[in-house]
């Protein structure tokens, strides 16, 4: 399989969340014109077992057929053009989607499932794949539209912005969904200068946001030109930054340099935060070490 015919795979669990996210992710593949892949993780054979069923299917079984054949119909008739397939895993969800990812030209994820319980274990679950994932991963908050379809791509730049994954993949989707790209820089000042006052402004400050021009259009040298193309530099605080410009925006973009910790393999804190709290859907990019 070459990297342009790699599916869009989305992963479901029955809940309203899990159905916009396979709307976004049908929307994803058509645009790109390969396939989806609709996938539901379950774990229906530790508990029921198919020797306790005898001639007949344990009912979880029968649910997460269900599941995926909502799911299913549901992507091709809102893209009736899509080749869509569908499959029930009996594994945990964060290892079947991590592996799938392997394969996949993007991975879509809802952020909660159904009931408390439940949308506590899918955060953990949509943390953990991506932290570990090899593609983008695009995870769909609220009802799954930002702005619409038209509305802003907005990327984060880092502090490496050149050969960025994630500039490169915003461009990408600016371009399929006919958006704007707006590339965000934050920077900031040392706390010795700005007084603990971040949003001070004077001569102390233009180094320092120079700097920021520069590492941003270092980052978007290979921007299409075609793309409309808007630039911001913006001091403070790089995650409340991207956490402002997410209010109105389609899609937020971030890249992942992941870091190890105690808990093993972990998303960086902007990756973390604005997951958790930006008003529009996340595609998180994992950046090359």
């Amino acid at each position: 399989m070459t990297t342009d015919e790699r599916p869009v795979v989305v992963g479901v669990d029955g809940s309203e969340h899990a159905l916009r996210a396979v709307d976004r992710a049908a929307d994803e593949a058509a645009l790109r014109g390969v396939p989806l892949r609709v996938v539901y993780a379950s774990l229906w054979e530790r508990y029921e077992g198919t020797a306790l069923a005898g001639e007949h299917r344990p009912a979880e079984e029968v649910r997460a057929d269900d599941i995926v054949a909502v799911a299913a119909r549901r992507a091709r008739e809102r893209r009736p053009e899509l080749a869509v397939t569908a499959d029930v895993v009996a594994e945990e969800p964060e290892y079947v989607l991590v592996r799938e990812g392997r394969r996949a030209s993007a991975l879509v994820l809802g952020t909660r499932g159904r009931g408390s319980l439940v949308e506590l274990l899918l955060g953990s679950v949509g943390l953990t794949v991506a932290a570990h994932a090899h593609c983008p991963v695009i995870v769909v908050r609220g009802d799954g539209s930002g702005a619409g379809p038209h509305g802003p791509v907005v990327v984060g730049v880092g502090a490496h912005g050149k050969d960025s994954a994630a500039v490169r993949f915003a461009a990408a989707e600016a371009r399929l969904h006919g958006a704007p790209l707006d590339a965000v820089r934050a920077w900031r000042r040392p706390a010795k200068e700005s007084g603990y006052y971040p949003l001070l402004t004077g001569e102390p400050a233009r180094p320092y946001e120079e700097r920021a021009t520069r590492t941003l259009e270092e980052a978007l040298t290979g921007v299409p030109a075609d793309v409309e193309l808007r630039r911001r530099t913006v001091e403070g605080p790089a995650r409340d930054v991207l956490l402002d410009a997410s209010r109105g925006a389609g899609l937020l973009v971030v890249g992942a340099r992941r870091t190890h910790g105690h808990r093993g393999l972990q998303l960086g804190r902007i990756a973390h935060g604005v997951l958790h709290r930006a008003d529009c859907p996340v595609a998180v990019v994992p950046e090359p070490e």
